[in-house]
């Protein structure tokens, strides 16, 4: 079973401070902010959303197609995603760009500060869902605008079930483009912040946001993650225990792995959101978004130890 995953393909640059961030800020200067952080580790990695999350499906078993469109720095990345396994077909060059660039910083409480350079993302709305055929699931994540407005579009004309995510990208849309896409998707998955921010930028309140998809889907680090389904009591799932989180970068990517192949198999919503805890807790003892390896017998045999039954 196919997903086409539309979304980023980045390079990360990921920092560790190793101190509090609010150590370091005086609350009463924010407006004339002007600090810098020692930070002794550095690494470049592969992410972006889309690669993340086709990473992870990947190692799960399924069939991941990322959609997005990268700059002329990409042939390493190239290359990782066909040592991977990972189809690129429906990866758009633009050669007059870079590929996007994150630079991410992590504090010793595991806050984050993140600048991010869009490059060929900004072209991203030149691809079209029709040019991948028949995909049996979708995902729309943090992308170019208006991509992520065509691919929504795309999606729910084709009749493709599909997650909407807007993650940090929610910011560029106003009330009425969100109820618009809560009404095409099928579902909603953001984390408890982006919960409280798309009620807020939506003017809707929780209710009337379940009342558009199917679920909601609100992750909540080591608290775990509730899903909210129309009609029924909300599904809490738990966190996995993580001995040593290294590096929460790209572990809402993996938990969003989990949901597209729960979701493609079918399983209830029980089983998909413990599908979606497991590999986020396994990338986040890892560092980096793709360093982290697994196949899906050994994930099977973990999830069945954390869980007590089978998948």
């Amino acid at each position: 079973m196919s997903a086409l995953i539309c979304g980023s393909l980045a390079y990360d640059t990921i920092m560790v401070f190793h101190d509090r961030f609010t150590n370091h800020i005086l609350p009463d200067k924010i407006h004339v902010l002007s600090v810098s952080f020692l930070v002794p580790q550095l690494r470049r990695e592969f992410g972006g959303c889309a690669g993340n999350i086709a990473y992870n499906l990947e190692l799960l078993g399924g069939d991941p197609r990322p959609m997005a469109t990268v700059g002329k720095d990409f042939d390493p990345y190239y290359q990782w995603m066909d040592r991977c396994g990972i189809d690129h077909r429906y990866v758009t060059r633009i050669d007059t760009e870079y590929t996007a660039q994150a630079f991410i910083t992590t504090d010793s409480e595991s806050n984050q500060l993140t600048t991010f350079h869009p490059g060929a993302m900004n072209h991203a709305h030149l691809n079209s869902v029709g040019d991948a055929g028949a995909v049996d699931i979708g995902i729309v994540t943090p992308d170019g605008r208006d991509a992520m407005v065509r691919h929504a579009e795309e999606f729910a004309d084709l009749g493709v079930r599909f997650i909407f995510d807007p993650g940090q990208q929610m910011h560029l849309f106003g009330p009425a483009e969100l109820a618009r896409f809560l009404d095409r998707t099928t579902w909603l998955t953001v984390n408890a912040y982006e919960w409280s921010l798309i009620q807020e930028r939506s003017g809707l309140d929780p209710d009337d946001i379940v009342s558009r998809v199917e679920a909601v889907v609100v992750t909540r680090g080591d608290e775990g993650s509730t899903i909210l389904v129309r009609g029924r009591e909300p599904e809490i799932i738990p966190a996995v225990a993580v001995p040593r989180a290294v590096d929460p970068t790209g572990c809402g990517d993996a938990y969003r792995a989990g949901l597209l192949l729960g979701l493609e198999a079918g399983h209830d919503w029980a089983t998909t959101g413990r599908i979606a805890s497991l590999a986020g807790a396994i990338k986040v003892a890892h560092p980096g978004c793709q360093n982290h390896r697994f196949d899906a017998d050994s994930f099977a045999a973990r999830f069945r130890e954390e869980f007590g039954y089978s998948v």
